[in-house]
């Protein structure tokens, strides 16, 4: 493996009866940071984390995680990672405590270091009060909180996050993202997946766009950004005007092509700023008949570099389950094993 690298990819190629989940995607990730997966529903994300997780195997391709290769060494790769899948793995009859000491003694920790390292988890996910509760109990931010714990058991060096914050309340959001950053810190290497644009703009220092099984785009979020277009025009027309009217009207005060967000009644446009360029563009709109609400000026953000990387709708919901499995397995992906 290249020197300072702890994941490499190269020409991942996986296939499902007749769908091409991958088709020859490529990715690094620098050991000590954190790098984003982000693309639309059946882009191949979750089908990477399982590959390089040692879940699946490839097709074609090879890859390495922590200098080993995932398809030959899988036991050495599982040594040092841990993988926080889309659903806990974690027994319901169990009290949050009993699952963090059972992860641990199948990380093979003695009865006495696994002790420790319960109470530690529990402290620094502030689960202590409710560690002596069973937890089919739990709210779904605490079974997600107990859920990454888990994953935390071994410390390993690597760790794959797939969807960390589904279904989390905004709370519960920010203190996993102060976790995942104090893991950074720490000097943890960090792949994650996720549906939140925010999200990935907030943790990510590097950020692969996924889109048909390919990486179609790679940056910091600030670069990625920078792709779109320095600014933006959001455009609302009034509620009785045609969105569809608008593009037409506009286009040619653009860099790139109109969007349209019909959820929000509005248009985004990206521009390069000039002295009277927003009067202009009122001045057009008024000529076409189209009356306005309200016009901002702003920067782009990560969905607009979405939109026009991908062509795809914003992503939203969970994707490409991991599917139904026993608890035995579920447990052996929380610990790498």
């Amino acid at each position: 493996m290249t020197q300072g690298l702890a994941v490499l990819a190269e020409g991942l190629v996986k296939r499902f009866r007749k769908t091409d989940a991958l088709s020859g995607l490529n990715l690094s990730v620098p050991e000590g940071s954190i790098v984003c997966l982000l693309g639309p529903n059946g882009a191949g994300k979750t089908t990477t984390v399982r590959i390089l997780a040692t879940l699946l195997r490839a097709d074609a391709g090879r890859a390495e995680v922590a200098g080993f290769d995932v398809g030959r060494q899988p036991d050495e790769v599982r040594r040092r990672i841990a993988l926080t899948g889309q659903y806990a793995a974690l027994d319901d009859y169990l009290t949050g405590r009993q699952n963090l000491e059972l992860v641990a003694r199948l990380a093979q920790l003695p009865a006495g270091p696994a002790r420790q390292r319960t109470e530690e988890l529990l402290e620094r996910f502030d689960l202590v009060e409710a560690a002596s509760r069973p937890v089919k109990g739990y709210s779904g931010g605490m079974r997600r909180r107990l859920d990454l714990a888990a994953s935390l058991v071994a410390s390993p060096p690597v760790l794959f996050l797939d969807e960390p914050t589904t279904g989390l309340d905004p709370r519960s959001r920010l203190t996993t993202w102060e976790t995942i950053s104090e893991l950074e810190a720490a000097g943890k290497t960090v792949l994650l997946t996720t549906q939140n644009l925010e999200e990935a703009d907030r943790m990510a220092q590097q950020i692969l766009v996924v889109d048909r099984g390919r990486v179609v785009a790679e940056g910091t979020p600030d670069a990625l950004k920078a792709r779109v277009g320095s600014e933006c025009l959001e455009i609302t027309p009034s509620p009785d005007a045609r969105l569809e009217d608008v593009p037409a009207a506009i286009k040619a005060f653009g860099v790139r092509e109109p969007r349209l967000d019909q959820e929000q009644h509005r248009i985004i446009l990206p521009v390069a700023m000039r002295p009277r360029l927003i009067a202009d563009v009122v001045r057009a709109l008024d000529q076409a008949g189209i009356d306005v609400d309200d016009i901002v000026r702003s920067r782009p953000t990560l969905d607009d570099v979405f939109l026009t990387l991908t062509g795809s709708a914003k992503p939203q919901g969970p994707h490409e389950p991991l599917g139904q499995r026993s608890q035995a397995d579920r447990t052996k992906e929380a610990v790498g094993r």
